[in-house]
């Protein structure tokens, strides 16, 4: 029996990846035949995953017995190769699988009659298959050869329109900053690996738990591990990557960068969770980084004009609250938060592309008046953004509370700390979101734009987008009211618990009703404020804009994050001292070294030549002069006494 659940687990892997090897070596004639077969790869997975969820709900969520396979063996180094089942890797694969499937039927309208229609739908399989292994990895070598993967599709996708100059630098953006945090996690992997002599993740957990590793090695090791989190879950100071990343197709922003791979560094960590609670200063840096990066990337998100981008800056921002949960010790309220996040999330990122596919444009200066053109869109919409505002009863209202339940309950300055910058958020996000909505879909349309190699096919005249995208918005937007009620009486905590030794198992925190109503009102102080300033314009957004304008030029200028890294740290310090200084001692020394050889090699050739020349009396004379000069150095050598 047990034979037969590890192929169905392996199955989830590799239905996409024979889907990917199958449109590239086939299919690459037959266009809507590859997307047929991506879909039904992930539908495959998609319906594998829900048997393993069901199947791990009747165990509690317990680990299944799965034996890992050697891979490669030299000398003390061998490399397993397995998967590992329990009730946290059924949640992220029913994750992965469900937004991935909503992704692929979505992108047969969005992305019909793009030339490279086939590629696109195989870059999707190869993606869903190397974040299906990264979930299924059973030790941090492997998840660290899929996490890359991952890195390359995302690569791959965010410059899919690489013929426009704004998506390649946005995709070579993404690859050089994430590689900045991929380094240290190679390094806590090499790390682990010496001090363990093992990569199962469930050995170091248990070694971490025991006591059996050192606290400094086990600091630095979680720290090298949330290093690679900064990168792929972009946060500070990392963030930087994920806005540009919205110059990729649309459907690729709902399914890498709002439900997935920016949710594999929260998986990581969260994986990993036992290793973290054995190091008081790891569990804090996680704490204030994630608050740091909630509220930071909420204030950029209030001043966004470009919906796609606010929508990015929010995912930053709810990435920090689970990192926020994570480092307060709020394992569950984390994963929850992660689960509501991924559905309402890619329901406001196909949402942001069903308008842009009428009115042509992520401008929402552009936009306006779309709920009667557009009134699927508009509800589906409004709904992932009362999601995304934590107003009750919607999903992220639940889990939002729980993650603020958490920091209170953490108490100290870390704990008090993240509460307050949390709160703050709640406001903010709520603002922003419904900045957005009223600007987009209130008041009247404002002409749109057509741009070109968005995928847009707007023709001036507001209309709701093709059943095959608005589908998907309607069966996102289910989960985005209802998924919050998955953890009422605990039971999605006893789910996720059973990846957990049995000491660090945490009670389910429950609601409490005067925090909760606390945050609701704050939320909708946040709504109230936006229905104000760009429904009823009773506040002039133009008038606040002139009294903050400090503010609001920081703001804009992102905390001025870019211009830190590209202007001052890549220009300055990178261009123009330390590649300066190379290049310097490239010409003088290397160059140097080079020239002055042959400048010797020259000048003795010369020399030669002039000696050579077949004059008998030059030999002689240089034959007399060579047996002076061996007299000499003989006398010198052996005096006469």
């Amino acid at each position: 029996m047990d034979g037969f659940r590890e192929g169905f687990a392996w199955a989830i892997f590799s239905a996409p990846l024979v889907s990917f090897a199958l449109i590239l070596l086939i299919l690459r004639r037959y266009p809507r035949q590859a997307g047929y077969v991506a879909n039904l790869a992930v539908l495959i997975g998609f319906v594998l995953s829900i048997w393993a969820l069901s199947v791990e709900i009747s165990r509690d969520g317990a680990a299944m017995p799965f034996h890992a396979h050697q891979w490669l063996h030299a000398g003390p180094l061998t490399i397993p190769f397995g998967v590992h089942l329990d009730g946290f890797t059924a949640v992220m694969l029913v994750v992965v699988t469900s937004v991935s499937l909503m992704v692929h039927f979505y992108s047969q309208a969005y992305m019909d009659g793009d030339e490279h229609y086939v590629q696109f739908f195989a870059y999707l399989s190869l993606f869903t298959a190397s974040m299906t292994g990264l979930v299924l990895a059973d030790n941090v070598l492997m998840l660290y050869i899929f996490w890359e993967l991952v890195g390359i599709c995302s690569y791959l996708l965010i410059g899919f329109w690489y013929h426009r100059p704004a998506a390649a630098a946005a995709a070579k953006k993404a690859f050089i900053v994430t590689r900045f945090g991929d380094m240290w996690f190679l390094a806590a992997v090499l790390l682990i690996w010496t001090k363990t002599g093992t990569f199962n993740i469930a050995t170091i957990q248990e070694a971490a738990h025991a006591g059996m590793i050192s606290t400094a090695v086990i600091t630095l090791f979680a720290l090298g591990v949330f290093a690679g989190a900064i990168g792929k879950s972009a946060q500070f100071p990392l963030h930087v990557w994920l806005p540009d990343a919205m110059e990729g197709p649309t459907p690729v922003s709902a399914l890498i960068h709002a439900a997935t791979m920016v949710a594999a560094g929260v998986y990581l960590v969260a994986r990993l969770f036992p290793v973290f609670e054995a190091s008081q200063g790891a569990m804090d840096v996680v704490a204030i980084v994630g608050a740091a990066t909630a509220f930071i990337a909420a204030t950029i998100g209030v001043v966004m004009t470009d919906i796609k981008r606010v929508l990015a800056y929010s995912t930053i921002s709810q990435l920090g609250y689970m990192m926020l949960s994570l480092g307060v010790g709020g394992y569950v309220a984390a994963i929850f938060h992660l689960l509501n996040h991924a559905f309402f999330k890619a329901l406001l990122f196909l949402g942001s592309g069903s308008v842009s596919h009428t009115s042509g444009t992520f401008d929402m200066r552009k936009m306006g008046g779309l709920r009667r053109a557009m009134p699927w869109t508009y509800a589906t919409f409004v709904i992932g953004s009362l999601s995304l505002a934590g107003i009750f009863p919607f999903s992220g209202f639940w889990s939002k509370d729980e993650v603020l339940l958490g920091a209170w309950d953490r108490g100290g300055w870390v704990g008090y700390l993240a509460f307050s910058l949390g709160m703050l958020v709640v406001f903010l996000t709520a603002f922003y979101i419904f900045r957005a909505v009223f600007i987009t879909f209130h008041g009247e349309y404002r002409g749109g734009e057509r741009e070109a190699g968005h995928g847009a096919h707007g023709s001036g005249t507001p209309h709701e987008s093709p059943w095959i995208m608005v589908g998907p918005l309607v069966l996102l937007a289910v989960p985005s009211v209802l998924s919050g009620f998955a953890n009422i009486n605990g039971g999605f905590g006893t789910l996720l618990n059973g990846a957990l030794p049995p000491a660090l198992r945490e009670a389910h925190l429950g609601v409490n009703v005067g925090l909760a109503a606390f945050s609701v009102v704050v939320g909708l102080a946040g709504v109230g404020l936006a229905y104000l300033t760009y429904d009823l314009q009773v506040v002039s957004a133009e008038a606040l804009g002139r009294t903050f304008r400090p503010a609001y030029v920081f703001l804009w200028n992102k905390w001025f994050m870019d211009e830190l890294y590209e202007g001052i740290l890549v220009r300055r310090v990178l261009y123009g001292g330390v590649c300066a200084g190379l290049a310097w001692f490239d010409r003088t020394a290397v160059d140097g070294a080079v020239n002055g050889a042959g400048a010797t090699a020259r000048f003795a050739g010369s020399m030669w030549r002039r000696v050579q020349n077949g004059q008998i009396q030059a030999y002689g004379f240089v034959l007399v002069g060579g047996a002076v000069i061996i007299a000499a150095i003989a006398l010198l050598l052996n005096p006469v006494r």
